[in-house]
């Protein structure tokens, strides 16, 4: 605690406290039916992944921005922290600027490593510009609900590729609320949000359990 609070290590600690506050802003987006790093997307023209410079060596995965600006933030925090602690064990705590230009050129490296990592590993949302047709007439199962006729969940899918896609859905009219974890229908999509019913009783069978594992 007394090298988070030392005044030399305050821009890292800073960047914990950001990357804290914006993953727990997120959350609570997600819990509401929206996420900040789609409106970020989006306000940028969801062209970012074409960037040049530095931002595309940094984003080596295609992440969102979001998501990359909190892997900023942590390998930041961490590379100067750990410099910070080898010099105070060494000798003693460098001046915080000094400190900030070393943890920038740690980090920068790791940052791209770990978006390529994050990019195979976490499903990205569905930009819903290429085969949106594709996931109608198929069960999802929702993640972020309960799904009503209100602001938009989730519910995650596997495409024909195997992939995972997180789709915003909202029960269709007409249909109750449906509960976190239950499988639904994608029937129809309207304004970038898929519709879904829950699913049909003599569609639920072993293949449908099968596709959501």
């Amino acid at each position: 605690m007394g090298l988070f609070l030392a005044p030399e290590c305050l821009p890292f600690a800073i960047g914990a406290v950001m990357l804290a506050a914006l993953t727990f802003i997120e959350m609570m987006c997600l819990l509401l039916g929206f996420s900040l790093g789609e409106m970020i997307d989006k306000s940028l023209g969801g062209d970012h992944h074409g960037g040049t410079g530095i931002f595309s060596w940094l984003n080596a995965g295609g992440v969102p921005i979001l998501v990359l600006l909190l892997l900023a933030l942590g390998m930041f925090s961490i590379s100067g922290f750990v410099i910070q602690a080898l010099a105070h064990a060494f000798w003693s705590l460098l001046p915080a600027a000094l400190a900030s230009v070393a943890a920038f050129v740690v980090a920068m490296p790791a940052v791209r490593l770990s978006s390529g990592l994050v990019a195979r590993i976490v499903p990205r949302d569905e930009t819903y510009a290429v085969e949106t047709a594709e996931f109608l007439g198929r069960s999802a199962q929702v993640t972020v609900g309960p799904l009503d006729q209100g602001l938009p969940g989730r519910v995650r899918l596997k495409d024909r590729h195997s992939n995972w896609h997180i789709l915003r859905a909202r029960a269709a009219p007409g249909e109750g609320p449906i509960a976190i974890g239950a499988t639904v229908l994608l029937v129809d999509v309207a304004d970038t949000v898929f519709l879904a019913i829950p699913t049909p009783p003599d569609l639920y069978d072993g293949s449908t359990s099968k596709e959501l594992s």
